[in-house]
């Protein structure tokens, strides 16, 4: 663990409500994104920059981990789309961003860090923020 490192910190002390599953490699964790219930993490424990830095079985594991938890979105959530990123430009953990879209929701169709479309639709951001037990989980089963 990195003292400066935010994704070192939160898997540290995960809060319960963010930590969904974890094994001694990776964690899957809930983003509090305003707007986007469901927005969900796979972050490799380790500072491994790339992926082609991690061996082919750990590349193996963590988009085994990916799928699943976009199988459980689709499963319990019923996106229009599921958007799945690799960024990691300012932290050094491999990690994957699983996005659950909807049409309504303030971005679509642009990524949800561009120019934003519309006002957040409350009533469906609460029906979706209710499904969010069911994600859980359906991402553990997944897992197991």
């Amino acid at each position: 663990m990195t003292a400066n490192c935010d994704l070192c910190k939160l898997l540290a002390a995960p809060p319960a409500d963010v930590l969904v599953w974890r094994d001694e490699r990776l964690a899957v964790i809930l983003v509090d994104e305003p707007g986007y219930p469901g927005f969900t993490r796979v972050v490799w424990h380790d500072h491994v920059r790339e992926m082609t830095d991690l061996s082919p079985q750990d590349r193996d594991h963590v988009m085994q981990a990916v799928w699943a938890v976009e199988q459980a979105q689709r499963a319990t959530m019923a996106p229009h789309k599921v958007n799945v990123a690799s960024f990691g430009n300012m932290t050094p953990h491999v990690h994957w961003h699983v996005i659950p879209r909807y049409t309504d929701d303030a971005h679509f169709p642009n990524p949800t860090w561009g120019a934003k479309q519309r006002e957040h639709d409350a009533a469906a951001i609460a029906a979706r923020a209710a499904l969010l037990p069911a994600l859980r989980a359906a991402i553990i089963e997944n897992l197991q």
